[in-house]
């Protein structure tokens, strides 16, 4: 057998406007086979109760989201961002059932949800996978329109066998899937695209170009999100005007969203709206006053979100937002990271030794990208993402007149869902410093 030591992290994250439509269950090819694992269920709420453990991860996955996009706009504070730190907190909280003893109270602490078990990480990621894929619906609906999709796998050599303890977990809690490939040849590669492209819609199709010679493994994430405005804007009312950006200024489509009734939220350093889909979730667009978007993502934390969205209010006023289009090519996660304290790429300490391959062989996590883009139009958005890892504001005034809020500088986007237990999770996050025209 080859000595095989590294779990690749390719992370892809891709937003773009397009319609639902089905997807295959799993890549093909005469090299790939599937582990014939059982999950079971994900886990309800018990309605009338909330789970304290479930709200602390998910509070935790919150702060993840927002301390992993403050270091991934490092030096880019002038271009614009788009990220999914969902997609990378998910299939790092599976792994937590593959650290050593030593490592895994690490990268708890790193996914801020110190003192959490790892049984209990695996609850509550159940319990979130229920709420935003609206499993509960779908049980009594099943035809109903589900926008967010979610999909974990771990690609496995074929020379080596997934630890068993590992595996039912994943299938349990995560709904993943396990499949064996050759990651000496190409079949690999290929089969880790297509996985990507089948469950984005075809939107992400090249996230891995080859894998060290040297992987036993590749976990994987698929995010796809689809859906329209709850109040779309008319394509009538939408006219050219001038953005001004860090870098000068250019033309913009601006939509138009007048009327009375409309969440709102203002304090002294930025004016707030979330622009609600049909199903549920939103997208929240934070308007810094000073123009510093990435000084605002920058300092945003879990707290001052939920302020936000506790303090808004029912008002009168106008928002005008340009249609925007973001894509922010392959960008490396390794030093993002490891600077957050994830503690699996040391590859002396190699924390998944034994937790994930059979065998005593060292294993670490070797790479981490990520690469993404988003569209917003009249009508919605839609957000996909595909994570592979190879081993403070004042008290808000009372508004005495109409607020206009003119999204005509750099601004801030939050991508979010409701959960019971663990309130409004974070899905993608990014900044608008330069719109794309839209056709």
């Amino acid at each position: 057998m080859s000595v095989k030591r590294q779990i690749s992290l390719l992370l892809a994250v891709l937003m773009a406007c397009s319609v639902l439509a089905g997807c295959t269950d799993q890549p093909t090819g005469d090299s790939i086979s599937i582990y014939p694992i059982q999950g079971e269920k994900l886990a309800a709420p018990t309605y009338g109760e909330h789970d304290p453990s479930v709200e602390a991860v998910a509070n935790g996955a919150n702060d993840f989201a927002f301390r992993l996009s403050a270091e991934l706009l490092a030096g880019k504070e002038t271009e614009n961002f788009v990220c999914s730190p969902y997609s990378v907190w998910l299939p790092l909280a599976a792994l937590v059932n593959a650290t050593d003893d030593d490592s895994r109270d690490a990268l708890l602490a790193a996914l801020a949800a110190q003192g959490v078990t790892a049984k209990e990480i695996n609850h509550a990621a159940s319990r979130m996978l229920f709420d935003l894929t609206k499993e509960g619906s779908r049980e009594y609906e099943p035809d109903s329109h589900n926008p967010l999709r979610m999909a974990n796998a771990i690609f496995v050599d074929y020379e080596e066998t997934l630890k068993s303890e590992f595996a039912q977990s994943f299938a349990d809690f995560y709904r993943g899937q396990v499949f064996a490939v050759d990651f000496g040849n190409a079949d690999a590669v290929n089969a880790v695209n297509q996985w990507a492209s089948e469950h984005t819609e075809g939107l992400i199709n090249d996230i891995i170009q080859q894998f060290d010679p040297d992987t036993v493994a590749a976990i994987a994430n698929a995010i796809y999100f689809s859906d329209r405005w709850e109040w779309e804007f008319k394509a009538d009312q939408t006219t050219e005007n001038a953005f001004y950006g860090p870098t000068g200024q250019s033309s913009a489509h601006f939509m138009l969203r007048e009327g009375d009734n409309q969440t709102y939220y203002e304090d002294d350093c930025l004016q707030a709206m979330p622009l609600r889909f049909k199903s549920g979730g939103a997208l929240y667009i934070l308007l810094p006053k000073d123009g510093d978007a990435a000084g605002l993502l920058s300092s945003m934390d879990e707290m001052y979100f939920q302020e936000i969205q506790d303090d808004s209010i029912q008002a009168s006023g106008k928002l005008l937002l340009p249609r925007f289009t973001i894509d922010s090519g392959v960008v490396e996660l390794n030093d993002a990271l490891e600077s957050l304290g994830i503690p699996l790429f040391d590859q002396k300490a190699a924390a998944l030794t034994g937790g994930l391959i059979e065998g005593n062989s060292p294993v670490w996590l070797s790479s981490a990208v990520q690469s993404a883009v988003i569209s917003v139009d009249e009508k919605g958005t839609t957000a996909a993402a595909v994570t592979v890892m190879a081993e403070a504001g004042a008290a808000m005034p009372e508004p005495t007149t109409p607020f206009d809020m003119t999204c005509d500088r750099p601004f801030v986007f939050i991508l979010c869902d409701s959960t019971y237990d663990g309130g409004t999770q974070i899905l993608f996050t990014g900044i608008v410093n330069q719109p794309e025209i839209a056709g």
